[in-house]
């Protein structure tokens, strides 16, 4: 029997998850831009500014793994498709990837590798964006 008190459930809506990866992807995509602003800041002549990119670096990881718990709980709690959360997945290893050779200065690969973090990252809020519960097995 459906509740008609007009009292709104204390149940979190089925969509939560989807709402929480829409959130994260796109928070994701704005600070990997600033990365990149304050990478190029600190490539004109501002060193103050690596330090900035470094500890950016640490919120685009926390970033990647909130992405990925919430991309795991679309797939498992709201029966959404498995690529996302693989997808985010590599988001992880990837970030960490550029960490460790920005970490070592590698410059070679650090700067290509950025351009795959913010592909990955295009991907997964493209996704995230448009799809909609509930339209059977979309992906």
């Amino acid at each position: 029997m459906a509740d008609t008190s007009g009292i709104p459930s204390a149940e979190p809506p089925r969509a939560l998850p989807l709402t929480l990866l829409r959130a994260t992807s796109l928070l994701f995509l704005f600070d990997t831009l600033l990365q990149a602003a304050l990478a190029g800041l600190f490539i004109t002549g501002d060193v103050g500014f690596l330090d900035l990119h470094a500890a950016n670096a640490q919120v685009l990881a926390a970033l990647s793994l909130v992405e990925a718990v919430a991309a795991l709980l679309v797939w498992r709690s709201m029966r959404g498709p498995a690529w996302p959360f693989a997808l985010a997945l590599g988001l992880i290893v990837l970030v960490g990837a550029q960490m460790g050779l920005g970490a070592a200065r590698m410059l070679g690969g650090h700067v290509p590798l950025a351009l795959g973090v913010f592909g990955v990252g295009v991907a997964l809020a493209c996704w995230a964006c448009t799809y909609q519960h509930g339209e059977g097995k979309r992906g």
